[in-house]
């Protein structure tokens, strides 16, 4: 396996970051802003010459910085800077690389949001999107023109579960000159796409970075000079459009962090067992774990294999009723929750062509492998996963699905 040298859970156990008395957790700033002791400095900070100063928790902030820093000794980046939600954190870094006239390639198959962003809104800015399968790097390399900007893609795409080859999407990033972004929300610590050759790594903190949905976050793992960019007063796409982390819920995420090692272990390991049974049956199953997935030597090119391939699988019902019926049924017998989102303790299921990807044009979810029947399960932390596989099938075989 790739990266056994590389450890993102270390990185993230090695930092000190101690609160005020000596509290083993970093104090909370519950300010939005802050005294400075002249005049002076509060205009060297408004310009960006000062360090240790804060001005305002728009900007950024002491707990903020924090997590930030955490995450992004997770990445390998030099800094991160967080947001309030994923597409907080997504929306404004690609605003930061393009203006009207550019160009971005991404792949087809990402989160609704994210694709509707590059669809529908930054037309209006005259930022056009080109969409194609990220896994034929022939067709990526072709949809660049002199006017792109920046590649953008998913490891595990969303929802579709295709892996993309960030090594191979680095080659062509460097070669024409463009940044390669990555949202790694699917698969946080089992692969770190910096060491791959990407340039900027995103999350959703919402998912299992956070892992307790109980709040939303975002963020962004890149170099000092682009999150320097991101906060500036002038012309920072962060802190000019305001998706801004508020302080009590960054020190909330940092904790959840430090048992993410464990947890990922957890969802992986219940995933693959899933897999592996329901393939076994004859459902149609998807998984980066699986022999059969078309991406499963790329992943096991790639991963820090400690922590598994993930807790993400799909499998097809046959069509949107039986989908429907048979997540009715799995909530009503408490197998998990008919919900979108992911990465929570119980285990949670969504049709995605009629939900997280509805944005996406039917004929498009048809040209993509997206069918009607499709449903995502975001594996949960159960402890005797041979009983959820049993309760599982049995409601497949009430519904029809076997």
């Amino acid at each position: 396996m790739a990266k056994k040298d590389f450890n993102p859970a270390n990185n993230i156990q090695d930092l000190q970051l101690f609160g005020e008395s000596g509290g083993v957790n970093p104090s909370i700033s519950d300010s939005s802003t802050y005294t400075f002791l002249s005049a002076q400095t509060m205009l060297d900070t408004f310009e960006g010459n000062t360090e240790g100063c804060y001005l305002y928790s728009r900007h950024t902030a002491p707990s903020n910085l924090n997590l930030g820093e955490a995450l992004a000794a997770m990445e390998g980046t030099e800094t991160a800077n967080v947001a309030a939600s994923g597409m907080g954190a997504i929306t404004p870094t690609i605003l930061q690389f393009c203006e009207a006239g550019d160009h971005v390639v991404s792949s087809r198959t990402i989160y609704g949001g994210t694709y509707a962003f590059l669809k529908n809104f930054t037309p209006k800015l005259n930022i056009n999107t080109t969409f194609v399968d990220i896994t034929k790097l022939e067709a990526v390399e072709a949809a660049i023109t002199p006017q792109t900007k920046i590649i953008f893609c998913e490891c595990v795409s969303n929802p579709l579960l295709e892996i993309a080859d960030i090594k191979g999407l680095a080659a062509i990033a460097k070669k024409h000159k463009l940044q390669l972004l990555v949202d790694n929300t699917f698969s946080p610590l089992t692969i770190s796409p910096i060491k791959l050759g990407a340039d900027v790594v995103m999350h959703s903190l919402t998912k299992f970075i956070n892992g307790s949905s109980d709040t939303m976050g975002g963020v962004v793992c890149g170099s000092q000079e682009l999150i320097n960019s991101l906060r500036d007063v002038n012309n920072g796409a962060c802190m000019l459009l305001g998706a801004s982390m508020d302080s009590l819920r960054a020190a909330s995420i940092l904790k959840n962090l430090r048992t993410l090692h464990i947890r990922m272990q957890q969802h992986s390991k219940n995933a693959l067992y899933l897999a592996q049974k329901f393939e076994a049956d004859g459902v149609r199953t998807v998984y980066p774990g699986l022999p059969s997935h078309p991406g499963h030597a790329l992943y096991n090119s790639m991963m820090n294999d400690k922590y598994g391939y993930g807790g993400m699988l799909t499998i097809d019902a046959g069509g949107l009723e039986n989908a429907n019926k048979l997540m009715e049924l799995m909530q009503e017998k408490n197998v998990g929750y008919l919900a979108v989102s992911l990465g929570f303790y119980k285990t949670l299921f969504s049709a995605p062509g009629t939900s997280t990807s509805s944005e996406i044009p039917e004929e498009e979810q048809a040209e993509m492998g997206l069918t009607d029947g499709l449903i995502r399960f975001s594996i949960g932390l159960d402890d005797d996963i041979e009983r959820t596989y049993q309760m599982m099938h049995k409601c497949m075989k009430e519904v029809g699905v076997l």
